[in-house]
C-alpha cells in the first residue's frame, strides 16, 4: 500500500449506526453484548449512570428530543431516578466493553462470502467494503449483489437502455416488443418468395418487385376480387377480358347516371317545360288537321262547326279565320322555341361531357402527382438514414480515433481531468458521478485496461473521499494472454509541484472475477474508494492547478 496516503477512519465511526447485526458472531451470543436500545451487538458502546450500556448512535437518537426515562431499568423493575434517567451527557464511553466486543470472533453474514476475522477487523476493513453485501439498484430498486450490480444493470435490469442491434437506436428494454414493431432496420420475410432479413424500410419495394407475391387485380376498382401473383398477372388479364370490360361497363354506366344527377335544377325543368309544350304542340297540331280537313258547305259545315265549338269562340266566320290564324302563329313560335331550347341543351351537354373527362383527367394526374410525391418522400427518407447512419461511423471512427491518439503501450498512462471543478460538482449532483479514462495497454499486443474514478467517492468514500479503480477491459488479443490478470497495479495522484504524489498500491486477487478473462466490454472495477479525502483536496494544495488534475496508473510489466 501508499506509504504517503492518509488513513482515514470506517465510516461506521463517524455516523449514527445501530449496533451490529448478531448473525456476525462466530460463536455463541451473549446478552451482555447487546444494546438495549436496538437490540444488536454492541457498537461504539456508552454505559449510562445507571449501568445499563447502549450503541453510542442509538443513545444519541433517543436523548435527542430530551431526557428519557431507561426502559431497561423499566423492564428490570430497578427504576430510580434521576439515575435511570438518560441525558445528553450522563452517558460515558464504556472501553473494557468495547474492547470485549471488538475482540469477538466474526464472520461475514453476507451470503457467499467467506470473511473471517474479529468485529473490530469487521468494522474498519470490512463492513461496507463487502462484495457480497446486497445494495439497491438505482434504476428499478431492487436489491442486488454489490458485486454483481453492473451486470444487472447490463443485463438483468428491466429499466435498463439497449441500443436496438438492427438500427442502433436507443430504446428501454422493457419498450423492446414496440420498437421491433416500427424498427425500419427490422428484418421481415416475404409471404411470397420466402425471403428472410429483408429490413421493414425496403418491405414494400420488395413486394412490388417479388413475382411470387400478391397482390389485388388492378379492376379492383371496377369490382374484381381477385389476387394474383405478379408473374401471373398478364395471364389473369388475358383470361378475365370479357369479365373485366363488363364491369368496366356498369362502372362507367353508374359514372354516368351520377352526373346526370348532377345537372342544374334549371336544366330539369326546362327539360319538363319542353315535354309539356311537345304534348300542347302535338295536341294543337291534330286539331288543326282535322279543322283543315273540313268541308265548309252544307250539312258538313254544320257538323264542321259543331266539332270545333269546343275550341273557338261562337262567332262569325272571318272572327273564327282569324282565330286559326293567330293559333298557326303561335305554334310556329312555340316551334321556334323548342328548337331554340333543344339547341341549349344540346350545348350544356356538351359541357358537361367536357367537363366530366377533365375532372377524370384532373383526377388521374392527381394520382400521378400523389404517387410521384410519395416516391421523392421516401427517398428523402432513406437520404435522412444514410446521412445519420453515415454521421454515427464518422463519430464512431472519430472516438476511435481519439482513442488510439491517447493509448499507450507500456503499462504507464496519465489522465489529465480538466475542468475539475465543474465535473466534481457534476458528481455532487449526481449528473455524472463516475469518469472513464482512454484505455492503455501494457504492450501492443498485450492487456487492455482503464481507469475509473468517483470525484465525489464511492461505497465508504461516498460524499468523504475521492474514490479511484482499475478496470480491465475486454481486448482483441486476450486469447494469447495469461488469465487471471496478476499484475502489480499502482494508482497516483500527482503532485503538480513533484514532491508529496497521493499512492496507493495493490495486487490482483486472482479469485475476484475483476480480474478474468472479461465476457463483456470491461470487469467490474476494483482499487481505493478512499484514495484521497476530498478535505484535502480542498484545502490549498499543488495537486489542483489551472483547474487540473492528473492521474497516473502504472502496471507492473515484471513476468509478461
Amino acid at each position: 500500500m501508499a506509504t504517503q496516503q492518509d488513513v482515514s477512519p470506517p465510516v461506521s465511526l463517524d455516523s449514527l449506526q445501530s449496533g451490529f447485526p448478531t448473525n456476525v458472531l462466530a460463536n455463541k451470543l451473549e446478552v451482555k453484548h447487546l444494546c438495549n436500545a436496538c437490540g444488536l451487538i454492541l457498537r461504539r458502546p456508552l454505559q449510562a449512570p445507571c449501568g445499563h450500556r447502549y450503541c453510542a448512535g442509538c443513545l444519541k437518537r433517543m436523548v435527542s428530543s430530551g431526557p428519557q426515562k431507561c426502559d431497561a431499568c423499566i423492564k428490570e423493575e430497578i427504576f430510580e431516578e434521576p439515575i435511570s434517567i438518560l441525558t445528553k451527557d450522563c452517558a460515558f464511553p464504556d472501553n473494557a466493553a468495547r474492547r470485549e466486543v471488538e475482540a469477538l470472533p466474526a464472520v461475514c453474514p453476507n451470503e457467499g462470502c467467506v470473511w473471517k476475522g474479529t468485529i473490530k477487523d469487521y468494522e474498519t476493513n470490512h463492513e461496507g467494503k463487502c462484495e457480497f453485501r446486497m445494495v439497491p439498484c438505482p434504476a428499478c430498486c431492487e436489491t442486488v449483489r454489490f458485486n454483481e450490480r453492473e451486470h444487472h444493470t447490463e443485463r438483468e435490469c428491466p429499466e435498463r437502455t439497449l441500443n436496438c442491434k438492427y438500427c442502433k437506436e436507443l430504446f428501454y428494454f422493457k419498450n423492446i416488443k414496440a420498437h421491433d414493431e416500427i424498427c425500419h432496420k427490422f428484418p421481415m420475410t416475404c409471404e411470397g418468395c420466402a425471403k428472410k432479413k429483408i429490413p421493414r424500410e425496403k418491405y414494400v419495394d420488395h413486394i412490388k418487385l417479388c413475382s411470387k407475391c400478391k397482390a389485388p387485380c388492378r379492376f379492383h376498382v371496377v369490382g374484381c376480387n381477385a389476387s394474383v401473383e405478379n408473374e401471373k398477372v398478364p395471364e389473369h388479364e388475358r383470361m378475365c377480358a370479357y369479365e373485366h370490360l363488363n364491369m368496366l361497363l356498369h362502372y362507367i354506366m353508374s359514372i354516368k347516371m351520377n352526373l346526370e344527377d348532377l345537372q342544374p335544377q334549371s336544366l330539369e325543368n326546362a327539360s319538363l317545360k319542353i315535354h309539356r309544350l311537345h304534348e300542347s304542340v302535338t295536341e294543337l297540331e291534330l286539331k288543326l288537321g282535322q279543322l283543315n280537313l273540313a268541308p265548309v258547305q252544307g250539312a258538313a259545315a254544320a257538323a264542321s262547326s259543331s266539332a270545333l265549338a269546343p275550341l273557338l269562340p261562337a262567332g262569325p266566320l272571318e272572327q273564327q279565320s282569324s282565330m286559326l290564324g293567330e293559333l298557326q302563329r303561335k305554334t310556329q313560335e312555340l316551334e321556334l322555341k323548342i328548337g331554340t331550347l333543344e339547341n341549349i341543351i344540346c350545348v350544356l351537354n356538351r359541357e358537361v361531357e367536357r367537363s366530366s373527362t377533365s375532372l377524370e383527367a384532373n383526377n388521374r394526374q392527381h394520382r400521378l402527382d400523389q404517387e410521384k410525391i410519395e416516391t421523392l418522400s421516401n427517398k428523402v427518407h432513406q437520404l435522412e438514414r444514410a446521412m445519420a447512419l453515415k454521421d454515427l461511423s464518422i463519430a464512431e471512427t472519430e472516438g476511435r480515433l481519439r482513442e488510439l491518439s491517447a493509448a499507450t503501450y507500456d503499462g504507464v498512462f496519465i489522465w489529465r481531468i480538466s475542468d475539475f471543478s465543474k465535473k466534481r460538482q457534476d458528481a455532487i449532483a449526481g449528473r455524472a458521478p463516475a469518469m472513464f479514462s482512454s484505455a492503455f495497454y501494457t504492450s501492443k499486443y498485450g492487456y487492455k485496461m482503464c481507469m475509473r474514478i468517483y470525484l465525489n467517492g464511492d461505497g465508504t468514500g461516498r460524499g468523504s473521499h475521492l474514490s479511484l479503480f482499475f478496470v480491465v477491459m475486454r481486448g482483441q488479443n486476450d486469447a494469447l494472454l495469461k488469465w487471471p490478470f496478476n499484475q502489480k497495479v499502482t494508482l497516483m495522484l500527482l503532485d503538480q509541484n513533484n514532491r508529496e504524489h497521493i499512492i496507493d498500491a495493490f495486487r490482483p486477487d486472482v479469485t475476484s472475477s475483476s480480474f478474468q478473462r472479461p465476457v463483456s466490454e470491461m470487469n467490474i472495477a476494483s482499487g481505493c474508494p478512499l484514495f484521497c479525502p476530498l478535505l484535502r483536496l480542498d484545502a490549498k494544495n499543488s495537486y489542483i492547478r489551472d483547474d487540473t488534475i492528473f492521474i497516473k496508473a502504472i502496471v507492473d510489466l515484471t513476468g509478461l
